[in-house]
């Protein structure tokens, strides 16, 4: 799951980084977005037209993605010399919501993460709670088809950022942290993964 969303994401962020892109919007909440009962036309409804559209496979079942981006070069990032920009992901299985991701390095609602904390995420000992107070808040969260588990969710950890410009060179840099759990909400799998260079 991790690396598909890598690629999903990675992609509409940097196709919205190579210029102003995008209508812009805000980080979803659980209120606004609900795997298993937020319908395909009730996301679009608050959010708008995708900035694309695809789907994938998961777990032999087929899902559809739409993806939204926003970049402005007059923005406030996270930090000086990054490009701020906003890119969130939705999920639907049967046209009804399996997971979403949002990721942003705008100051006011970045999704940097700690991973030097990622080995204190215990399997069979870490709760959803802890999860909260160790690493923050999810940027996103999926359930079946996007994880194998039939019950349960994963919490989902997003951050990416490009720096640098045409004439210097972009370089880009994203890390993802994907965590499992089962119905009691208990830690079944911990997934971190990050690539490119800060």
């Amino acid at each position: 799951m991790a690396s598909m969303m890598r690629s999903i994401v990675a992609g509409t962020l940097i196709l919205g980084l190579l210029g102003c892109a995008g209508k812009d919007f805000v980080r979803p909440d659980a209120n606004t977005l609900q795997n298993g009962q937020t319908t395909y036309a009730q996301a679009t409804a608050m959010y708008g037209k995708p900035f694309a559209e695809g789907s994938v496979t998961k777990n032999d079942k087929t899902v559809k993605n739409v993806s939204y981006a926003y970049a402005s070069l007059g923005g406030k990032p996270i930090k000086e010399g990054v490009v701020p920009a906003r890119a969130m992901a939705l999920y639907f299985y049967n046209d009804t919501l399996v997971g979403y991701e949002f990721v942003s390095s705008w100051a006011e609602d970045n999704t940097d993460f700690d991973e030097s904390k990622t080995s204190q995420i215990l399997k069979g000992t870490t709760t959803q709670a802890d999860l909260v107070q160790l690493m923050g808040k999810p940027s996103g969260y999926a359930i079946y088809p996007m994880i194998r588990a039939a019950t349960g969710q994963a919490a989902v950890y997003t951050y990416m950022e490009v720096t640098g410009g045409p004439f210097t060179g972009r370089k880009t840099y994203r890390k993802v942290l994907v965590v499992t759990f089962d119905d009691k909400g208990i830690v079944t799998d911990v997934d971190f993964s990050s690539t490119g260079t800060k």
